[in-house]
């Protein structure tokens, strides 16, 4: 492949911070755009074919962000909105763009969609305990679970505490206590408190209708001892936001 052409439109057009080199069929063009850890993003001119492609490796980058196997639908919906906005297509993977005789402008659109589509890492479930409930919150409407959020529950010592969901399943109801934090003194704090809540509420579970108390551990962070889920798993089932199906498990047996 002549590589001259590509290459000399690239530094005519938009600049010396291109770079341009043939790699297995393809024209690499180096950018100056950087992906959220500093990661450098290349995009694939097929010459032949008139693409420009990055060959999967933003939503790659993406998928090694989280430990989830699927994007939320959050951030499908913003995936989506990021192709119509920048005319990208989506195909096996890869973000791709016809480039219509217009090379320069083509980089330029491919290159600021990938930037918009690895930004979608701060709406994962990894970042903050909020965006974590977030998800929870979804997969309870996914599996049509009603349930209510931040919920005040007065305990035998008079002390109100404050609960991150209460779920009401026809055949279970249950109290649901997020830990999330990625600082390991605060996960002490977050599970003395969780502990102190299912001992001071214990009166709930000794109903006719005893609801079921869920420790649920953000387990993207490497922060939990094994201490820390004994405490928690001896006055309450201990769940793992990794694992969603067991939580929907505990939640409807």
């Amino acid at each position: 492949m002549n590589t001259a052409a590509p290459c000399q439109v690239i530094a005519e057009t938009i600049g010396q911070l291109y770079t341009c080199s043939e790699v297995n069929g393809f024209v690499r063009i180096r950018t100056p755009y950087l992906y959220p850890d500093g990661d450098v993003i290349d995009l694939f001119f097929r010459e032949e074919t008139q693409t420009l492609t990055d060959l999967g490796e933003t939503l790659r980058w993406l998928d090694l962000q989280t430990l989830s196997e699927y994007l939320s639908k959050k951030q499908e919906f913003c995936l989506q909105d990021i192709q119509i906005t920048y005319g990208i297509e989506q195909y096996d993977g890869m973000l791709m763009v016809r480039v219509n005789g217009n090379l320069s402008e083509a980089i330029t659109r491919l290159a600021q969609g990938a930037i918009a589509v690895s930004n979608l890492w701060f709406l994962s479930r990894t970042r903050l305990s909020g965006s974590l409930n977030d998800e929870i919150a979804e997969l309870l409407d996914e599996y049509q679970i009603p349930y209510e959020r931040d919920i005040k529950l007065v305990g035998r010592s008079a002390r109100s505490w404050r609960l991150d969901f209460h779920t009401r399943h026809p055949r279970r109801s249950a109290l649901i206590e997020v830990l999330s934090t990625g600082n390991r003194s605060a996960a002490n704090t977050k599970v003395n408190n969780a502990v102190a809540a299912w001992v001071d509420l214990n009166q709930y579970q000794l109903n006719t209708e005893p609801l079921r108390f869920i420790s649920l551990f953000d387990d993207s962070l490497d922060v939990w001892s094994n201490s820390h889920i004994s405490q928690l798993a001896e006055f309450s089932q201990v769940c793992y936001a990794s694992k969603p199906e067991e939580l929907i498990e505990q939640l409807t047996t």
